[in-house]
């Protein structure tokens, strides 16, 4: 039995999770979840935004599925998500992007993988007033977390046959600290003499991507370019509803869906909850279930097959329950056969 950590989240979160939870039941999967509350729904019961009780428990247990979540504002942290990468310096946040056939989008060939930093940048949060018309933000970059993201996107391109890996920058005009990043790049790539490795400068990457993203396989980049270059690759297969990833380290991953909390369409049974299977999917390959994982992504590609089946953002007409349990067919007819 593997006991993982679930927070529910905010917003759609308890119901997205309602759905991972059927499709584990029918699997019958051995993992017991041990829920939290976090964000919004926690500060409103209890004034907190995390409870010491959960950390524990990821503590404990090395893994956590969480469902997206809200920071209110002016209360707390920043950001809830970048404080629990900080507190368990959850280094590698990794999103795969993939495209459906079956998807309505400008893209039928998208395989790619984005490695992003995820504990310096700008996202250290350093910010200074120098007087009321001018402001600084500092952009930190070390060779230790440089390099260990970037052996991390090699590994894993090894790991998984993937043939290249590029390196994303703008150590052009940002030479001190982007070019520390591609230095260790360059360094590491020496060691990998069967995977493919170059660089492009960010902005370079973005066009390049639109252009022809069939030719991009393992991209690893510091924390601001990697945030904004995975959601122009969720753009790229159909929308963030489609983007898995994972915050991970050599000791802990928390798994999540890209996308936020959609207040908006809180309890109205229409969210679209496949980013955060196919994010359950990756937890459940990162706990050694793979043969429950590709059952479930086959079955959400077979459910594909008819969208009708599939939720309003998909083009369909199903709700957030009928999808579900559309899957969950699906996966009896492939036990069947």
């Amino acid at each position: 039995m593997k006991y993982v950590t679930l927070f529910e989240g905010d917003g759609i979160g308890p119901e997205i999770t309602d759905s991972v939870i059927q499709i584990f039941n029918h699997l019958n999967i051995p993992i017991t979840f041990e829920k939290y509350d976090i964000g919004q729904t926690l500060y409103e019961k209890e004034g907190i935004l995390i409870s010491q009780e959960s950390i524990d428990s990821i503590k404990k247990n090395k893994v956590a599925l969480k469902a997206p979540i809200s920071t209110p504002i002016g209360k707390g942290f920043r950001s809830m998500n970048v404080h629990l990468r900080m507190m368990f310096d959850l280094y590698a946040n990794i999103r795969p992007a993939k495209s459906y056939k079956q998807i309505k989008s400008r893209y039928s060939d998208i395989d790619l993988v984005v490695f992003r930093e995820n504990t310096e940048d700008l996202y250290i949060g350093e910010e200074k007033k120098i007087n009321d018309d001018e402001f600084i933000a500092i952009k930190k970059i070390t060779r230790k977390a440089s390099r260990r993201i970037i052996k991390l996107a090699f590994e894993y391109a090894i790991k998984n046959n993937r043939k290249k890996v590029t390196c994303v920058h703008k150590a052009n005009i940002l030479k001190l600290t982007d070019g520390l990043f591609l230095e260790e790049f360059n360094k590491i790539k020496a060691d990998y003499p069967s995977i493919i490795a170059n660089d492009l400068i960010v902005d370079n990457t973005c066009m390049q991507l639109v252009l022809k993203p069939e030719n991009f396989d393992v991209l690893v980049m510091p924390n601001l370019y990697g945030d904004i270059i995975s959601d122009l690759t969720s753009g790229l297969i159909g929308g963030l509803g489609l983007l898995p990833s994972v915050n991970m380290n050599d000791e802990y991953a928390i798994f999540e869906a890209v996308h936020g909390s959609a207040l908006d369409i809180a309890n109205k049974n229409i969210a679209n909850p496949t980013a955060f299977i196919l994010s359950a999917c990756m937890m459940l390959e990162h706990l050694g279930f793979e043969k429950e994982a590709t059952t479930i992504k086959e079955a959400i590609e077979c459910t594909f097959n008819d969208l009708d089946n599939c939720t309003a953002d998909l083009g369909g007409k199903a709700s957030t329950l009928q999808y579900t349990q559309n899957i969950i067919n699906n996966m009896a007819k492939k036990s069947i056969m």
